[in-house]
């Protein structure tokens, strides 16, 4: 007996082991990056029947599944995306990719592209199990109204010139373009079955209708059987009529909705000028061919201006207008020059509207600017009114843009201030598509404008005012359309020297009857001829603290359409969930609430024939699944993407609360691991980026980082993390730094489980900054990282910010930065926040981030906090990825950081040994050779 119970005490123990052997769960580590996944490109069917989406790997082959909706049948392509279905819901078509590793291989080998494993075409019936494949294909397009598929055959391409290329041989390119190569295109009737081959097509478009197929053919030398030139193929009567003949350049391809007419611009130069102005071509069903309508020397293209082969063209809804872009007729590239003797500068003046970086960035799109300008061409006699100019380059149309009148925006006479404002005080200017004159509807100010879908009204907020304006064109009254609703429409948050930015527009519905127009927390629907508004939400918003938003379910959708109801995506702004609530356009009762859950949702679309709704629900423990629904309530799970999660340690994020020494109530949410064990001690990282707290349902996948803390990763491996939320005081974002995130850590210092001799901090960019300006004031952090900081304010406020060429003064007088004023003004204020000054205080361990490809931060001030650290003592550490942005963009450089970022955090907060490039570093002569990651012995 005394055996048996000895046995079966045994036999408890061995039990309990095993079960806290299986209950354990491994962290996270670098080798699970490349297989998480995620879903993407997502689509519904028309009649709400069939869901497609790829399923995504970070690095590695995806995968296309294609379900009904009900998820009872699955059909799954492998390395497939791109996914489109036709409008009558009985196909999809997809792009195949190559395998990966054969991507990889060539790129190893440094073959040519033309070399490279193409794509294939997979064409699925939906509710069968077969994929049709067609291979080496360049590009598709479906018929939106119809089962008529058209895709082109890979072929060689032609190079184009590198952005900010400036040289001789760039310009020419870009004046006079080659003749591009051409390759197959089959045009299919799904239906059918049946199909036609084209020989060198270049360019190609379908009418929505599907009746219509037209395409660009380009002739090689001595090929006879190829006639260059534009065609047009009849999908019903399989027959194809030349449009268009003779070799050059054919774009912007484009029907009108009725699939009765046809332009596209196309220039016909000799090969070897070096200037080729394009035209405009014409056709409709009643001609033989196309006819030019518009071009240099036409009535009405402004002289030395012609067609532009890179302006978009367009007709409006009826078919009536047909816009198009013109340009000054450049000046030829002076071929004569030789490079090696010319002088090679850049001429900085200070009347230039632009900085010369700014110019230099955006040269090649310059070069290809057009400006607006339309045409009747069914008039007798068409003649272009041209509507945008160097004066007034963006013009606005309407939806339909069958107005009578569009909107010119300028900025013209206010752009040098750009240099210290960030934005610029704009004009608005009615202009008659039948006359061309003008009408200004508002003067310069700080406004972003738009024209109603139908063209009735012009609508803008006015920062400076904070006040919503609406214009009526036909009237010319100016009403202020926030003074009936009597609440804020400006963020009520602002804590940037600049004015407040508006909430934004919900949207229109038909006939601009109506516009929709939120409030911090509610949705104003409001009459834009009198400015008569009552709160759509019913004042709900507020009352609850509810951030209710129009989530629209068609992506082409134009209207608010007044008989569906509108979904209203809903954030709680003291819980931070998420939800939804409905409510018709028309109706007065307040609105329904569907669902509200500590979840947070994206990409809600709708089927167009049914009601039928896909989306992702996600949260910190959920990876972002998809789901299948009629009502949002009772739904379907259609996806299971990370499985292996469940392998691992993995975490749960929480809200934290506290009061800062100067009274201001703040939030943040601290990230614990899923082991969590209240009786231990954790290290802690603290990261912060001004306000993250909305983001506590947010999915965190594992993932090599651009620069940021990789959140889950260092939970699974047994950190807390904490992420404040932090408001800022005008002149002082150093100390309002210290005010929320030090006073965030005391109060979580108060939890037992918290190592207080273990807390490291880590910020990039204005992130970085923090980190730079927080060590400098205390001295409770054990280690601390910061990636691509500002530490002296002066001599970065004259700087550049390379990537878009803009200078940065407006970023420290107006917006993130929060000086509030000139380096002259308030000289104490750059000192103050300035970390450089204060170096000689710190005492923490400091890992330093700063690219030489910045196009954000200027490089060398992460070089200015190194060198000073160096000299004064301080043990500091700079990575320096060559060529790299501010952000890194190239996944081994992202992999190579992760890991470096671990071993920092491991060694000062954990106790772990000190890698060889922390202990010793990595001379020049071993770069490429060591990495230096191994541990020092």
């Amino acid at each position: 007996m005394l055996k048996h119970l000895l046995f079966l005490i045994a036999l408890f123990f061995v039990s309990l082991d095993l079960s806290a052997q299986k209950a354990a769960k491994k962290p996270l580590d670098h080798s699970v990056f490349d297989g998480w996944q995620s879903v993407a490109g997502q689509r519904i069917s028309n009649d709400g029947k069939w869901v497609a989406y790829v399923i995504k790997p970070q690095q590695g082959d995806a995968e296309l599944v294609i379900k009904d909706a009900k998820n009872s049948s699955t059909l799954k392509i492998a390395r497939a995306d791109t996914v489109k279905i036709t409008g009558d819901s009985k196909f999809a078509v997809c792009l195949i990719r190559p395998f990966y590793k054969d991507t990889r291989q060539a790129k190893i080998k440094k073959k040519k592209q033309a070399d490279f494993p193409k794509d294939t075409l997979g064409i699925i019936q939906l509710g069968s199990n077969s994929v049709s494949k067609f291979p080496a294909i360049r590009s598709f397009k479906i018929a939106e109204n119809a089962p008529v598929l058209a895709y082109l055959a890979t072929a060689d391409t032609i190079k184009k010139p590198a952005a900010g290329d400036t040289s001789q041989k760039a310009v020419a390119a870009t004046i006079a373009p080659s003749t591009p190569a051409g390759a197959d295109l089959t045009i299919k009737k799904l239906t059918a079955k049946t199909e036609r081959i084209f020989k060198q097509v270049t360019e190609y478009q379908i009418s929505k209708n599907g009746k219509w197929v037209a395409f660009a053919v380009s002739s090689l030398p001595k090929q006879k059987d190829v006639i260059a030139g534009l065609y047009l193929f009849d999908t019903e009567s399989n027959t194809a009529k030349k449009l268009s003949t003779g070799k050059g350049n054919y774009h912007n391809i484009t029907f009108d909705e009725a699939a009765r007419q046809l332009a596209f611009s196309a220039e016909k130069n000799p090969e070897k000028a070096l200037v080729k102005p394009f035209k405009l071509y014409y056709y409709n069903t009643t001609k033989d061919t196309a006819e030019v309508i518009a071009a240099e020397g036409s009535a009405g293209v402004p002289d030395k201006w012609a067609v532009s082969g890179d302006g978009k063209i367009s007709f409006s809804k009826s078919g009536g207008n047909l816009f198009f872009g013109t340009a000054p007729i450049p000046k030829p590239a002076d071929t004569t020059l030789v490079d090696f003797e010319v002088a090679k500068l850049d001429i900085w003046n200070y009347k230039d509207d632009y900085l010369q970086p700014q110019q230099l960035k955006n040269l090649q799109s310059e070069l290809k600017r057009s400006y607006l300008a339309v045409i009747k061409p069914n008039d007798l006699s068409p003649k272009t009114v041209q509507l945008g100019s160097k004066a007034i380059p963006e013009i606005l149309t309407a939806e339909n843009k069958d107005a009578r009148y569009v909107l010119g925006v300028t900025d013209t006479g206010a752009r040098v201030s750009a240099q210290w404002e960030g934005g610029t005080k704009q004009q608005a200017i009615l202009i008659d598509t039948k006359s061309g004159n003008h009408r200004l509807v508002n003067g310069a100010a700080f406004a972003r404008y738009y024209i109603s879908p139908h063209g009735n009204y012009v609508l803008w907020f006015d920062a400076k005012q904070q006040s919503w304006f609406c214009y009526t064109i036909a009237t010319g009254q100016n009403v202020n359309l926030s003074k009936s609703a009597g609440t804020a429409m400006g963020d009520e948050l602002n804590d940037v020297p600049g004015y407040p930015s508006a909430y934004g527009l919900a949207g229109w519905t038909e006939g601009d009857k109506r516009v929709f127009i939120y409030d911090r927390y509610d949705i104003w629907s409001i009459d834009p001829a009198t400015g008569d508004a009552f709160n759509f939400t019913n004042g709900i918003g507020r009352k609850n603290k509810l951030i209710i938003r129009y989530d629209q379910t068609d992506p082409e959708q134009k209207f608010i359409p007044l008989n569906e109801p509108m979904w209203l995506l809903t954030q709680n702004e003291e819980t931070k969930q998420w939800g939804y609530y409905k409510k018709m356009p028309a109706g007065q009762n307040p609105p329904e609430k569907v669902v509200m859950a500590p979840l947070s949702y994206d990409n809600l679309l709708k089927a167009k024939k049914a009601d039928t709704y896909i989306y992702t629900k996600a949260s910190y423990q959920l990876s972002p699944d998809l789901y299948a629904s009629s009502d949002l309530k009772k739904e379907i799970k259609l996806s299971d993407i990370n499985p292996q999660q469940d392998e691992y340690n993995w975490g749960t994020a929480g809200l934290v609360k506290w009061t800062t020494p100067k009274g201001y109530k703040s939030t943040g949410i601290l990230y614990k691991p899923e082991d969590f064990d209240p009786t231990k001690k954790y290290p802690m990282v603290v990261y912060f980026y001004e306000k993250l707290s909305d983001g506590l349902y947010n999915y965190i996948a594992p993932a090599p980082t651009p620069s940021r803390l990789p959140i889950s990763f260092f939970v699974s491996n047994g950190y807390l993390v904490f992420a404040p939320d932090i408001s800022y005081q005008n002149g002082h974002p150093g100390a309002s730094a210290v005010e929320f995130i030090n006073s965030g850590v005391e109060e979580l210092k108060k939890n037992s489980w918290v190592d207080a001799a273990h807390i490291g901090i880590q910020g990039q960019s204005w992130g970085g900054y923090q980190v730079a300006y927080l060590i400098t004031q205390t001295n409770m952090y054990a280690a601390a990282w910061a990636g691509a900081p500002v530490v002296n304010m002066t001599s970065a406020y004259g700087g550049i910010r390379w990537e878009s060429g803009l200078n940065r003064q407006f970023q420290y007088e107006k917006s993130q930065s929060r000086i509030g004023a000139t380096l002259w003004e308030k000289p104490e204020l750059y000192l103050e926040n300035s970390p450089l000054f204060q170096l000689p205080k710190v005492k923490t361990p400091v890992m330093i981030m700063s690219n030489d490809a910045d196009g954000a931060v200027p490089w060398y001030q992460g070089i200015e906090m190194f060198t000073a650290l160096r000299r004064l003592g301080k043990p500091v550490w700079l990575l320096q990825y060559n060529g790299e942005a501010h952000n890194l963009v190239l996944r081994q450089n992202r992999k190579d950081i992760t890991i470096r970022e671990q071993q920092f955090f491991d060694h000062f907060l954990k106790g772990a040994p000190m890698p060889v490039w922390m202990d010793k570093g990595v001379p020049a002569v071993d770069k490429g050779k060591d990495w230096g990651l191994e541990m020092s012995q």
